[in-house]
């Protein structure tokens, strides 16, 4: 059945992403409300500027009636932000309670501690509750952000001040007090690339969903698994609207948990909000270490820990260093014959070849490596979205053989931010900001998070940690253990004394209205009777 969406309903960043090439800039402003009557005036005359899901203009069909925008403006609201505009009562109550908390407050759950607790966090974030609405503007360059932003100040001035912009975010040579998070994308002779700051290919797989508009290519890796070749468009069917956006069934064919009056949560989501700091000499350093004891050597070392390639070439699909590296060339090649082609005709081959390998980065499950021999148990990719690694090769159970992963899967948004010449000191400011949307933080994220990421029984592997973003103890006691083939002689490997590669600065949990509840939030008309 399909799923209509009313995309110009939805904000923008939710159906689909932006992306780093179309928008490789970002900038993230914090707001506390001071005065309930003018910060609604202020919610109001922005609502105007709030970019939509809507699409835009294709540029080599053409057949889209909205312009590309040159800079876009999404926003989103705290529990106590929520509170402060004056939400209902009745209405916050309705909100669930891991919302209501905020991530301060679920820290122990989220494993936030060590260098990642809240007191080590940035300063905008020291003080509990003063967070209240979150702006996220995305442009091509710096100088449309600089213009938008401007443009954001003059109305918080003009609304009598009801707004006051929080400082306190943390920059590059030791800055401490900007008024806002930057962000962007990794460059490479002058063009913005998808790479964060770990040197890996980021955001590779992306839910597909009924409804996002997303061409059907996106469905192999994106959907879920139908049990038939993940090699195919036929391995893969939708996943439900409702995992991902308020008011539509989900996999459970249940209307997920929501606030209250419906016209506030239909066609909204929760986002995570979270400023990771990588440790990248720490990581380069303890990759050089044990990669010379590794068999292989670093770089397939490093494949291990992530489960592709840096170049972004799964380990399940592409076992070794060269057939990897022989991959990459070949899709390179394939992106610049589109470039090239001379003739209509010669333009849809191209393509129609640069899709068929494209598709080689996300067309896999783990149904023929169950032992982890390729692709370990614990690599990060097979953590965060385990396909059919939970069934652990008995899919007769179940309606999917992905069924156990389906419901914990996040719509990703991240950017990195902090200069790569920041990278050779740890004590700088560089890593990625995460932003994860998903209509449960606890189904969804905070899962992930906590039995995931710091915890491995479901893999079967105990009390072992994601060896890139576990929230490893500073002693040194971590490890991790990568599996062998079975067909191979040689013993698993042991990575010992894990540093924390990845801490957190800082961040909260956010709630993405509609441009309908967003409307009624500015005219202080919501009735949750």
């Amino acid at each position: 059945m399909n799923t209509e969406l009313d995309l110009h309903d939805i904000q923008g960043n939710v159906i689909k992403a932006y992306g780093r090439y179309r928008y490789p800039k970002a900038r993230y402003v914090f707001f506390a409300v001071d005065d309930p009557v003018a910060a609604r005036r202020f919610v109001a005359e922005l609502t105007p500027s709030i970019t939509t899901s809507a699409p835009w203009r294709d540029r080599d069909s053409g057949t889209k009636v909205t312009p590309l925008p040159e800079v876009t403006t999404n926003i989103a609201f705290t529990y106590h932000g929520l509170r402060e505009l004056g939400v209902p009562r009745a209405s916050l109550q309705s909100f669930p309670d891991e919302f209501a908390m905020g991530m301060r407050a679920r820290c122990d759950i989220l494993g936030d501690d060590g260098a990642s607790a809240p007191e080590r966090w940035d300063a905008v974030w020291q003080e509990p509750e003063q967070v209240h609405i979150l702006l996220a503007i995305a442009g091509r360059d710096e100088a449309s952000l600089e213009r938008r932003y401007q443009r954001i100040l003059e109305l918080a001035e003009q609304c009598d001040r009801g707004v006051r912009l929080l400082t306190g975010h943390r920059g590059p040579r030791g800055a401490q007090d900007l008024p806002y998070q930057a962000a962007s994308a990794l460059y490479e002779d002058g063009q913005p690339t998808g790479k964060e700051h770990f040197g890996y290919v980021d955001g590779i797989s992306e839910p597909y969903f009924k409804g996002s508009g997303a061409h059907e290519s996106n469905l192999v890796g994106g959907g879920k698994l139908t049990g038939l070749p993940p090699s195919t468009l036929a391995g893969w069917s939708p996943l439900a609207t409702g995992e991902f956006l308020l008011g539509y069934r989900d996999e459970a064919h249940e209307y997920p948990e929501a606030p209250e009056p419906k016209l506030l949560a239909f066609n909204g989501t929760y986002m995570v909000y979270r400023k990771l700091h990588q440790n990248v000499s720490a990581f380069d350093s303890y990759l050089e270490q044990v990669g010379r004891e590794y068999p292989d050597g670093k770089e397939v070392l490093a494949a291990k820990l992530v489960g592709r390639f840096r170049n972004g070439a799964p380990l399940s699909r592409f076992p070794t260093e060269l057939a990897a590296h022989t991959f990459a060339q070949q899709w390179s090649d394939a992106k610049h014959a589109i470039t090239q082609a001379k003739s209509r005709i010669e333009r849809v081959a191209a393509k129609a070849r640069f899709a068929e390998l494209n598709k080689q980065f996300t067309a896999f499950d783990y149904r023929e490596d169950p032992a982890g021999g390729r692709c370990p148990l614990g690599a990060h990719i097979r953590r965060a979205n385990p396909r059919t690694a939970l069934e652990f090769g008995n899919t007769l159970a179940f309606q999917t053989p992905s069924a156990l992963s389906d419901r914990r899967r996040l719509l990703r948004r991240g950017m990195p931010y902090g200069d790569a010449q920041d990278e050779r000191r740890d004590d700088g400011d560089h890593g990625m900001i995460f932003i994860a949307l998903g209509a449960s933080l606890r189904r969804q994220f905070e899962f992930v998070q906590q039995q995931w990421m710091n915890y491995g029984n479901d893999f079967r592997l105990g009390n072992e940690r994601d060896a890139l973003v576990g929230n490893h103890p500073e002693n040194g006691s971590d490890s991790v253990v990568l599996q062998s083939d079975p067909s191979d002689t040689r013993p698993p490997f042991f990575c010992n004394r894990l540093p924390r590669f990845v801490e957190t600065r800082g961040g909260d949990y956010f709630f993405v209205p509609s441009l309908t509840a967003l409307r009624m939030i500015g005219e202080g008309s919501l009735d949750p009777t």
